[in-house]
């Protein structure tokens, strides 16, 4: 019988985390290393993402790279691949929300904003792949978000990229699953991050938010690791295509 606990455990694998140098996608990189992987972190900040590859350990580097920059993208992946080779995990953290109402969004902000949220998702993946699927083994967890479903004020350019998001992780499990390659996706609901620093820095909203989930209560970052670990590991090995939603029930009402 195997060892339920292994199944989770990271040993012997490598992972990529974009979005490394702050919020969800830092703790992601903590947890896969906390995990026994050895983990690239990339994001465009180097300093902040030095600081978080230094404090993580051996078994932890920092890649300073824009993963929207598709004209570099394959330096980014022999960047990545680099220290440790060849991703066999990759978890697309990296995220913009330039907050602008449908009546204001501009031509940068939308394209921006497709471009971290959906397109480097994709094209990143793409450029990995093959490697994962010579192995036969790999995971991808992209992030999708309570916009996937619902329609938040400010939020038209970020939430179309959501949307896509779901139906991304379904397209790319038909492509690359039969090869070995798990495509999930999680959907946070609302975690103290840069990200959600306005709702937060406001204690009537945060109550509000908090409400209206099943469980009462705003997101911790400990809430992300068992769903992570999830599906970035043997425990997932049927497991694809899905958005798992770890909002407290925040999309269940």
């Amino acid at each position: 019988m195997t060892d339920p606990a292994a199944l989770f455990r990271l040993e012997g694998r490598v992972a990529c985390v974009t979005g490394a140098s702050s919020g969800l996608g830092r703790h992601a990189a903590d947890v896969l290393v906390q995990a026994g992987a050895r983990v690239v972190g990339t994001a465009r900040r180097a300093e902040a993402l030095a600081e978080w590859a230094a404090q993580a350990g051996e078994n932890a580097a920092g890649v300073a790279a824009d993963v929207a920059d598709r004209d570099a993208l394959h330096q980014t992946v022999a960047a990545i691949s680099a220290p440790f080779g060849t991703p066999d995990i990759i978890v697309h953290a990296a995220g913009l929300n330039t907050r602008e109402a449908a009546d204001d969004v501009t031509p940068d902000g939308w394209d921006r904003t497709l471009a971290i949220n959906l397109t480097a998702p994709f094209f990143l993946t793409q450029a990995i792949a093959p490697a994962m699927a010579a192995k036969g083994w790999g995971r991808v967890v992209n992030f999708a978000s309570l916009q996937s479903t619902r329609a938040f004020p400010g939020g038209i350019a970020y939430g179309a990229t959501k949307g896509g998001v779901s139906q991304l992780t379904r397209a790319m499990a038909e492509a690359w699953s039969s090869k070995g390659i798990m495509v999930n996706a999680i959907g946070p609901g609302f975690f103290p991050t840069e990200l959600t620093a306005a709702v937060f820095d406001d204690p009537d909203r945060a109550a509000r938010n908090a409400a209206q989930t099943c469980v009462g209560r705003n997101g911790m970052m400990s809430d992300m690791d068992g769903p992570l670990l999830f599906l970035c590991s043997d425990a997932s090995a049927y497991v694809t295509g899905q958005t798992l939603m770890v909002d407290g029930g925040f999309t269940a009402k």
